[in-house]
């Protein structure tokens, strides 16, 4: 069977969708399925930056390949990329079945269009995030309001199946009112990294030497990043030991988290790292972290929030999307309401001295909730799901 993975970037692209569909493909290579992945040059959207000219593709285990191709988007709240050669690329390939990543983009039109010409099935993951939740202004949720009452429901109505991660994200695409197809819930896995020998490698690096909040992620306007500094702040004047750290690539929202830091005077107390390659050194930064925060607007799953727990870290997250469905309050971590910074401060202020509590929190996490999601599971399942939409 010749398979198309369409995902709108891939690593060394950074992101939760671009490790989920890196780490599908390599099972599924593993297993002796042939993959081919295609995707945009972008290396990241918010700022739009695609990989220079020079970048070389990093090597693929033999059965996948990675096609790259040109990407271009109206400017401003009009963003949209779309894909130059995608559909040509099918066309000349001609894969039986395609799975593409993310509801509401380029790729999932063209896979469409596509089917409708060749026949080829197609399945969709949805990585689906509600209108309030994604980046953009007022008009950009507007014109997201327009494709799902106008050109959804033909896209995702004539896909073979409609993946998702959590019960809550199919409620989500319900709630859009048009009729789905058969629907799998399928939650996503986790890859454990091992830190460094040298625990002490990640402050270091980034000369971190007190106790740290983390958060991991873009920076992104959905991620909670003001009130995760103001929360912060209150919590450095209970103990002016005590950091944040900010690790991930700017999303379009560093600049104003940066100049909130310097209102408040926390300009020696955060750090702000960008992204993170090396994964032994972000785990470390996981191990060594008090707590992990993540006061999201919205996460369709929230998988940063398992590489935490994998390092015995407990976890400080918004109740919303898929987080509650595998964070209980007060096992693995504490849910509080989105983007609420007087209750993050109020949970910060509960753990921060309690190691005990932090302690066998993280401890449940790693040996209770983490080895439920295993990308071995979600490939079995995905098998399951290309036999049965081929008939095999």
């Amino acid at each position: 069977m010749a398979l198309a993975q369409l995902s709108t970037r891939y690593p060394p692209a950074p992101g939760g969708v671009e490790r989920h569909v890196e780490e599908i493909s390599r099972r599924l290579v593993a297993r002796g399925q042939p993959v081919r992945v295609y995707t945009s040059r972008l290396y990241r959207e918010f700022p739009w930056q695609p990989f220079p000219a020079d970048f070389v593709e990093p090597p693929t285990p033999p059965g996948l390949t990675v096609q790259r191709v040109p990407a271009w988007s109206l400017p401003g709240e009009l963003h949209y990329p779309f894909f130059r050669g995608l559909y040509r690329r099918l066309e000349t390939d001609r894969p039986e079945l395609m799975h593409v990543h993310t509801y509401g983009t380029n790729q999932a039109a063209v896979a469409r269009r596509y089917h409708r010409r060749s026949g080829v099935p197609y399945v969709i993951t949805a990585h689906y995030h509600p209108i309030w939740s994604i980046y953009g202004g007022r008009l950009r949720h507007l014109i997201r309001g327009f494709y799902d009452r106008r050109l959804a429901a033909p896209i995702v109505g004539d896909a073979a199946r409609l993946i998702v991660q959590t019960h809550e994200e199919e409620r989500l695409v319900r709630a859009n009112g048009f009729l789905l197809p058969r629907v799998e819930i399928i939650p996503p896995g986790y890859s454990p990294a091992t830190p460094p020998a040298d625990p002490a490698a990640f402050r270091r690096a980034f000369r971190i030497d007190g106790p740290y909040v983390l958060f991991v992620g873009r920076l992104a306007s959905n991620k909670g990043l003001l009130p995760l500094v103001e929360a912060f702040s209150d919590l450095h004047r209970w103990d002016p030991s005590a950091y944040l750290v900010l690790v991930g690539a700017d999303g379009g929202e560093e600049a104003a988290v940066e100049k909130r830091v310097r209102e408040l005077g926390l300009t020696d107390r955060v750090r702000i790292t960008g992204f993170v390659a090396d994964e032994s050194l972000l785990a470390a930064a996981f191990r060594e972290a008090r707590l992990f925060a993540l006061p999201s607007q919205y996460e369709a799953f929230g998988l940063v929030l398992l590489e935490s727990l994998a390092q015995g870290t407990p976890v400080i997250a918004s109740r919303v999307g898929g987080i509650p469905e595998f964070i209980e309050d007060g096992k693995a971590g504490r849910l509080i309401p989105p983007e609420d910074a007087a209750a993050l401060a109020e949970a910060f202020r509960e753990l921060w001295a309690d190691e005990a509590t932090r302690t066998r929190w993280g401890t449940y996490g790693r040996e209770t909730v983490v080895p439920r999601y295993q990308w071995d599971r979600v490939v079995d399942k995905l098998q399951g799901v290309y036999a049965e939409v081929l008939g095999r």
